[in-house]
């Protein structure tokens, strides 16, 4: 006699949309708008931070000692000089300590070996966009070139190129550039360059360390779906050599793991900081929107596109 199905057994499963964030991504992303929204708030109530005169060039306040409105509103603070200055240097850091220290449970070397080489490829792809932003983008970086493109030019450096009788150099130069030739970057939207590296720096951290722990631990069932060759949409652990929870038991975090989400407060400290003290709401509003164009890339495409998935691979997959 056939088995009896219950209505619950007949109904489709409901899963995540492969193309927008998980439950707990959501609560995990809004923590920086959240962030921004607070900080500019603050900055607008605080008595300290409203007399402090801001000056729209350097995008900060004065920074005399005597008057700046906190130790954080310093751009020679120690933290902005040693981290967020060297800051995807540090994120490199801590995302290979972690890979390398990444708990493995029973998982074949192989699989490991397979998931380490995707997380590279992940990392390449992060920090291709992070060069092409603030480093060189087949010129000047994007943030440079958005400046010009909005308006913005180099003040002084007028000046030095009509000495020489070359015009279109004023075109060519950098912010670096500019500084170096005793220049003022004045006049278009300069995208925050903090904000981008800071989100930047912990959304990655946060989906190469974060999925691989709870999957390893069980924490939290598997959110994500994922798009099939044939259209289907399924769980992403339908790809996954290994079970959700197969190191159940053992700490998800090591001193890997533990390292990294200490960079991640970092981080968010330092987002915070520069979201009371530095930049207008729509710097920081194109720092944030900046940074999530190469999230969205490398940790949500893949779900819906196979092909790329194929390349990339999926965070503890």
């Amino acid at each position: 006699m056939a088995a009896s199905t219950t209505p619950e057994q007949t109904q489709p499963v409901k899963r995540n949309p492969p193309y927008l964030p998980t439950p707990l991504e959501r609560i995990a992303l809004g923590i920086f708008p959240a962030i921004l929204v607070f900080g500019t708030i603050f900055s607008i109530v605080s008595p300290d931070v409203r007399a402090s005169a801001y000056d729209h060039v350097s995008q900060s306040h004065h920074q005399d000692p005597s008057v700046v409105p906190g130790y954080f509103a310093r751009k020679n603070n120690i933290f902005n000089v040693v981290f967020v200055k060297r800051g995807w240097g540090w994120i490199t850091f801590a995302f290979v300590f972690s890979l390398l220290m990444q708990p493995t449970g029973k998982a074949p070397p192989a699989v490991v070996l397979a998931r380490r080489i995707r997380a590279g490829i992940r990392w390449l792809a992060v920090t291709g966009w992070w060069f092409f932003v603030t480093q060189w983008f087949f010129g000047p970086p994007i943030i440079d070139r958005s400046f010009r493109w909005t308006g913005g030019k180099c003040e002084l450096a007028e000046r030095e190129v009509s000495v020489e009788g070359g015009g279109s150099v004023k075109e060519m130069l950098t912010a670096v550039a500019c500084k170096a030739a005793g220049g003022k970057w004045k006049g278009g939207h300069d995208i925050s360059g903090h904000v981008f590296l800071l989100v930047l720096g912990a959304v990655f951290l946060m989906q190469e360390v974060g999925w691989p722990a709870l999957r390893f631990s069980g924490w939290v069932a598997e959110e994500r779906s994922i798009v099939m060759p044939d259209g289907a949409v399924k769980s992403a652990s339908v790809e996954s050599e290994t079970a959700v929870g197969y190191g159940a038991g053992e700490p998800a975090f090591n001193i890997g793991g533990k390292t990294a989400i200490g960079f991640i407060a970092l981080s968010l400290w330092m987002l915070l900081m520069t979201a009371i003290y530095f930049h207008t709401w729509f710097e920081k509003f194109t720092g944030l929107f900046t940074a999530i164009i190469a999230m969205y890339t490398v940790y949500y495409v893949p779900r819906f596109v196979p092909a790329v998935r194929g390349v990339v691979g999926l965070p503890g997959i």
